[in-house]
């Protein structure tokens, strides 16, 4: 597929693509999004290579696979250069849910473009806080906090802390 056809259909421009292609920028989690949802692909299948055992049950914190595609195409830092970790536990191919644990450094953010996927999404807030957007609506959430929205809403995460924020979240069906 040539970049301007890729371009076209994700709603980027030429430019982006060429500068994904020739490894001069990262894309923010929104246009991965889009550029992957022209294939269609979710993050978890174009970052999870490893075919995992379908009847393993215990996960060790190693086994994680990274999603976030700054994280995993900037491997110089385990938190990429935008300060965001999202790992998931076990794979979803062949699974109905999406569970990850995401890490946001302070000033993390999602991207000024919101994103969206085909799923319904939970999450808690373990520690820190979050700035959540959800289709307009703005939102802080702290530790013990939890949210539950419609993921086809256009939406964001950002950490306008000055501490780490830790959630642990679902996706149903794994659309990430």
């Amino acid at each position: 597929m040539s970049q301007r056809k890729l371009a076209k259909r994700a709603g980027v421009t030429n430019g982006l693509i060429s500068l994904i292609e020739q490894n001069r920028t990262s894309p923010s989690i929104a246009s991965l999004k889009l550029i992957l949802d022209a294939f269609p692909m979710t993050f978890s299948e174009f970052f999870d290579y490893a075919e995992v055992d379908p009847g393993q049950v215990v996960f060790r914190a190693d086994e994680l696979t990274e999603i976030n595609p700054d994280t995993e195409l900037n491997k110089q830092s385990p938190m990429g250069t935008d300060g965001i970790s999202l790992r998931q536990v076990g794979g979803s191919r062949r699974s109905q849910l999406q569970m990850l644990h995401e890490v946001y450094e302070p000033g993390a953010d999602t991207g000024e473009e919101l994103y969206k996927h085909e799923a319904e999404e939970a999450g808690l807030i373990i520690s820190g806080e979050i700035e959540l957007t959800v289709d307009g609506q703005v939102a802080m959430l702290k530790n013990g906090d939890g949210y539950k929205f419609d993921s086809r809403k256009p939406h964001r995460f950002r950490n306008k802390g000055k501490r780490r924020c830790v959630i642990v979240s679902a996706c149903t069906p794994p659309s990430f």
